[in-house]
């Protein structure tokens, strides 16, 4: 599964429009809609055409996936860093007013109607042209829908938002009456802004009428239009983006809708950037081009930030300090708050301890020696929020009232006695062994023999000073009750690639806790809603949890009517534990050089929109 994951952040701030329960069925249109002129730069005379812009990548970041139908490679930076800048999503989610809305400049397409019970839904599009000239059309739709199909059949698992039965399961038929409308009927009647957001939201059109081909020699036809059709074209174009050396030069990537094309593309993930003539939305880009950086840890990027080198930067939360002289240098800064929900990954299936993952009490002890307001404080140095469950907290929104709460504030001493009120010998300092064997309300637990000890293995992300400091916190808490920690770093890429929900006999299973830095970030699902991450045999359920209850909760949330199960679903999920909380840190903490306008306010999608910027005269 290799970068498959998981950066996904949801943010919003909907204010009452959220608690309405989805439109009594026509139309969506009055929901997040934002004004036209939403992602538009701040006016200035002084603002001037052309100029270089540099924008840093978090450490260890790999942009590795071309094709905007992503399942291969399914992280949040081939989307926001790299797929997005060049091809738009039907539905853009997220503003620059610090909003997860449906973005009504960005979109390509207008709000979607819903009708007979839900069951259909309407979707008129812009008018957009690719770089080669030709209209972006309902077919460029149909086909990335039917090539999602054949994709998911060929493996469930390449798909990082795909959930058996949802999308595009859920999807009976797709109709193209005229090329600017699509028609979807749906196997059954959806909550329509859940299927809006959670749903229409992964679609990207992508041109039919330049990929519809089945190899590199082949003519373009309608290929898509059956089964084995659109499994040959996804082989063949799927094969294209896993060739790295040729993303500059091969004419498939040409063919773009978005602002900019990709002229320089290294295997170390440097991207340059140059501005599509052609393209049809709001903002044409001014600056001659733009360049993606990549660093290795925080501590490079920082170096190369005190050194000027670059426009659009960001400050390690171990340099706090270095802000005054920052700002003093001719550099914004600027938190960059996302919505999202950190934690580190447990897993449930794994053959050593798999079983104490299972027991609720053994989570409970383990999140209750997570002292989160001291992490933001000692480790942020107090850019970030805490994670109380699966509503995030980092950006304001109607879904925290009554429904984010902290079910295991921090407290060692509840840890050490849960343990010893189910059957364990506490040793502090020491190891714990299971003294009681059994299933009885004091007992160890089901599968947990006599003299087991509490010891786990966690491995986290390297190149993050403050991350470090966390696990180390977190190690220390763990050791002073008896629950031995051993922790050990790797590559963001390796941490996520052993993110693998796995059966215990499978030789992947050996991972036990893992934590990638970045959490979650809900995206392209933005709902909050659960069926990606805890869904049983989802594949973003990376720890294999397993609670029918909290299987009924989510899919009560996606029906008609589903926001009134938003509540019981947030409680549920964040009592359960179906991964150790740990605080969010803000994306960043942007440095952005005071003559670069237009990136600012920043987009809490992660997303960025560098057509908007222009430097000052």
């Amino acid at each position: 599964m290799s970068d498959q994951a998981i950066k996904w952040r949801l943010r919003r701030v909907v204010g009452t429009a959220l608690g309405c329960s989805m439109l009594a069925a026509t139309t969506v249109s009055s929901i997040g809609a934002t004004p036209a002129n939403a992602s538009l730069p701040r006016a200035s005379s002084s603002v001037t055409n052309g100029g270089v812009a540099t924008f840093a990548e978090q450490p260890g970041t790999t942009l590795n996936w071309i094709l905007p139908l992503i399942p291969d490679n399914y992280a949040l930076t081939n989307i926001s860093q790299f797929e997005d800048i060049m091809w738009r999503p039907l539905y853009w989610l997220g503003t620059n007013t610090g909003a997860a809305l449906w973005n009504s400049s960005l979109s390509l397409a207008y709000p979607p109607v819903f009708s007979d019970g839900d069951k259909v839904v309407t979707m008129k599009l812009k008018p957009y042209e690719w770089s080669n000239g030709k209209p972006v059309t309902s077919r460029d739709v149909e086909f990335w829908i039917l090539l999602m199909k054949a994709a998911i059949k060929i493996n469930p698992g390449y798909w990082g938002g795909y959930v058996k039965g949802y999308f595009p399961d859920n999807v009976v038929s797709v109709k193209t009456p005229n090329p600017s409308t699509v028609v979807l009927t749906l196997n059954k009647g959806y909550s329509s802004y859940w299927y809006w957001y959670n749903e229409l939201s992964q679609i990207t059109p992508i041109p039919q009428a330049a990929w519809d081909k089945t190899s590199a020699t082949s003519p373009i036809g309608n290929y898509d239009l059956t089964p084995s059709g659109a499994t040959a074209v996804y082989n063949y174009l799927s094969g294209q983006s896993k060739d790295l050396s040729t993303y500059t030069t091969n004419p498939l990537w040409k063919v773009v809708d978005g602002p900019w094309e990709l002229t320089v593309f290294t295997t170390t993930s440097r991207l340059t950037f140059e501005p599509n003539p052609r393209y049809s939305g709001p903002v044409k880009p001014t600056l001659s081009k733009f360049i993606e950086e990549p660093f290795t840890s925080d501590a490079a990027e920082f170096d190369a930030l005190e050194a000027g080198d670059l426009t659009y930067g960001y400050v390690p939360p171990t340099d706090v300090g270095a802000i005054g002289s920052l700002k003093s240098r001719g550099y914004n800064i600027e938190p960059w708050k996302v919505w999202a929900v950190n934690y580190t990954v447990i897993n449930f299936d794994n053959p050593t301890v798999g079983k104490l993952f299972q027991q609720l009490y053994i989570r409970q002890a383990m999140q209750s020696l997570v002292d989160q307001p001291v992490y933001i404080k000692s480790a942020l140095g107090g850019y970030g929020t805490p994670t109380y469950g699966v509503i995030p907290t980092d950006v304001p929104s109607s879904y925290i009232s009554g429904n984010v709460t902290n079910p295991y504030p921090y407290d060692p001493a509840k840890a050490a006695q849960l343990l010893k009120e189910h059957g364990w010998k506490v040793v502090a300092s020491g190891t714990d062994t299971c003294e009681r064997a059994g299933t009885g309300p004091s007992d160890c637990g089901a599968g947990i023999a006599a003299g087991t000890p509490l010891s786990f293995k966690l491995m986290y992300a390297s190149g993050f000073q403050y991350l470090n400091v966390e696990m180390q916190t977190f190690k220390t808490a763990m050791d002073e009750v008896g629950m031995q920690l051993s922790l050990s770093e790797s590559p963001v890429n390796d941490v996520l690639g052993s993110a693998i929900p796995c059966a215990p006999s499978a030789s992947d299973c050996n991972w036990q806790m893992l934590n990638w830095e970045f959490g979650y970030v809900l995206i392209p699902n933005y709902e909050p809603t659960g069926e990606q991450q805890y869904e049983t045999g989802a594949a973003s359920n990376f720890g294999s949890f397993d609670d029918p209850a909290l299987n009924t909760v989510i899919r009560e949330t996606n029906l008609p009517g589903g926001q009134t199960y938003m509540g019981d679903y947030a409680k549920l999920a964040a009592e359960s534990l179906p991964d150790i909380f740990f605080p969010e840190a803000d994306y960043q903490i942007s440095a952005i050089k005071s003559n670069l306008k237009g990136a600012l306010p920043q987009n809490p999608e992660e997303d960025f929109t560098p057509e908007n910027w222009r430097f000052s005269g």
